[in-house]
């Protein structure tokens, strides 16, 4: 009788179980082939132009190429590699999955962070706006991925995903200066499994509830300290907390997602006399956006959207180092995606970037392009 009220309700509304998300690598590794080679990819080709420039840019900026091998029933490998502006290439993931049973894998290797929505979820089809959000850009920051191990799973009764995994962190110090700034936060020291630097591990968690038809709400969490192979050098390293909260829903035609993220950083006072750096001791950040299709022939989708962004790497900051207000910032978009296929969009927005600095003037920009994923 629930199974039946479940599903019932599921058809009336019109909206598809939010367990059934995937990103490109779990799309790879439940590969219905019993083994072999899958291919897939994804990219993102941009044009953005700034409110009265006299010529705009236009960028291919990442073209991803998806290589999955399934040895049997239990073990797969999956690995992303990234051109980045046609000239820089990244392995962007690389791990092996031994699934134990339906509920439980085993992973190992180069992996995404489970933090937020985006940094997991960044194909370009499956977002709204040409650029990803600067919330996971600055703050989480995207696309962050170290090498690791951990388990992930579903644990079906209580409608949850878990998720968790022992990583290396991030570089803080290297070659006697400072990686870690104000501006950007921790987006500098992200190692990408790049002759990876371990001085100590982190531990990152997520869980996902998925148990209301078109809903589905996230937690997670990251703490360690920051990498250096210079651990006798006083300040050389900081602590890093992380917490992520999440939510996306959808009723038919109508979405809604939206994100808070924080972080608290220790020992920035003796990092910054260290490196002459000017690092908050906290960041945090959010959005909420709206979203709604209209449907027009086949598959085919209008869907005009708004997000609000707000982001500040200098919530708060230790001794004698004053907030920067140049990095509390708020960003408003709005926008049009126009689905023409599953996994193709042309995408159009208008962004208002603003900050809290005395006198600033807002930064407006017009972005357009092109989002495919296959």
């Amino acid at each position: 009788m629930k199974k039946l009220l479940v599903l019932s309700i599921a058809l009336v509304t019109g909206v598809i179980s939010a367990q059934d998300i995937q990103n490109a690598g779990q799309r790879i590794l439940s590969n219905e082939s019993s083994n072999g080679v899958s291919v897939g990819g994804y990219a993102q080709i941009d044009y953005n132009e700034p409110d009265g420039s006299a010529a705009g840019k236009l960028d291919v900026h990442r073209m991803v190429l998806l290589f999955g091998y399934k040895f049997n029933d239990k073990v797969s490998f999956m690995s992303e590699v990234e051109y980045e502006h046609v000239k820089e290439v990244y392995v962007e993931q690389a791990y092996l999955s031994y699934k134990k049973n339906e509920n439980l894998s085993v992973l190992a290797g180069l992996m995404l962070v489970p933090m937020g929505i985006i940094n997991e979820y960044h194909e370009p089809s499956t977002f709204y706006g040409v650029e990803r959000p600067n919330v996971d850009k600055y703050i989480v920051p995207t696309t962050w991925r170290e090498i690791g191990v951990g388990i992930s799973g579903n644990l079906p009764n209580a409608s949850l995903k878990y998720q968790a995994y022992i990583f290396n962190g991030f570089k803080s110090y290297a070659d006697g200066s400072g990686v870690l700034r104000g501006k950007d936060g921790l987006r500098k020291g992200r190692q990408k499994g790049a002759e990876s630097v371990v001085s100590s591990p982190n531990f990152s968690a997520k869980l996902d509830y998925y148990g209301l038809p078109g809903l589905r709400l996230g937690l997670s969490g990251y703490v360690g300290k920051t990498q250096t192979d210079e651990t006798a050098t006083e300040g050389a390293s900081v602590g890093v907390s992380m917490i992520g909260l999440d939510a996306r829903y959808r009723y038919n035609n109508l979405s809604l997602k939206g994100q808070y993220i924080s972080s608290q950083l220790t020992d920035t006072e003796a990092y910054n006399d260290l490196t002459g750096k000017d690092l908050g001791s906290k960041m945090n950040g959010y959005y909420a956006e709206l979203a709604y299709d209209f449907d027009l022939k086949g598959v085919e989708k209008l869907t005009p959207f708004i997000r609000y962004e707000a982001y500040n790497t200098h919530a708060d900051t230790a001794g004698s180092l004053a907030q920067n207000e140049s990095y509390d910032r708020t960003d408003l978009l709005f926008g049009l995606n126009y689905k023409v296929a599953e996994g193709a969009a042309f995408k159009m927005d208008y962004q208002i970037h603003d900050n809290a600095a005395s006198g600033n003037e807002a930064l407006k920009i017009l972005n357009a392009g092109v989002a495919v994923w296959f």
